[in-house]
């Protein structure tokens, strides 16, 4: 029988004709709605949704016979596939209508870009260059502190002093970097 036959059976209360039509193009529409969205779940929701949309539009009478029934029904997998895209992009968009701040501008949200890249390097060298000029048991500390991401307890016990020594050239180092930052007109932040 042809779809159209089969259409016209369903309209007229023929179930079991609707159960031919959907065994003849579930394999195919299911596959051409898995190939564009590429998931399992929103492909069977896509899919039972496409062909509750032909059942619907049939029994309403709202069917045009043309001949084009294949057609028709990947037509409307295609605008149902479209329509889950457009509610997607919707719902991950961002407003900034009910914020005071501007999010959309907003330098912590961004990328770095090249200038930004260029002046954290710098200020890196400068750090280390600092660091070099220190005195021996600050810059010990410090590389320890902050490179090595160790404990004040950790750093008195692999240096031999107390830990108010180790907390005192940690202290000493910082503003002996600042001093000479300040005499050199090292500028030591990001922004």
């Amino acid at each position: 029988m042809t779809d159209e036959s089969l259409v016209d059976l369903y309209a007229l209360g023929n179930n079991s004709a609707f159960d031919v039509l959907l065994n003849r193009y579930k394999k195919s529409i299911h596959s051409y709605i898995y190939y564009i969205v590429r998931n399992h779940d929103l492909t069977e929701d896509i899919f039972q949704d496409t062909f509750l949309k032909v059942i619907m539009t049939i029994k309403q009478g709202r069917y045009t016979d043309n001949g084009k029934f294949k057609a028709w029904i990947t037509r409307i997998a295609h605008n149902l596939i479209i329509d889950n895209f457009r509610q997607e992009r919707s719902e991950n968009t961002i407003s900034n209508d009910e914020v005071e701040v501007d999010l959309l501008n907003d330098m912590k949200l961004c990328d770095s870009n090249i200038e930004d890249e260029l002046v954290q390097k710098q200020v890196y060298l400068d750090i280390k260059k600092l660091v070099n000029h220190l005195p021996e048991n600050q810059r010990e500390v410090l590389e320890m502190r902050y490179f090595q991401d160790m404990s004040f307890k950790e750093i008195a016990d692999i240096t031999g002093v107390s830990i108010n020594t180790a907390l005192g050239r940690m202290r000493y180092a910082i503003l002996n970097m600042r001093r000479m930052a300040d005499e050199h007109h090292i500028e030591l932040s990001f922004n």
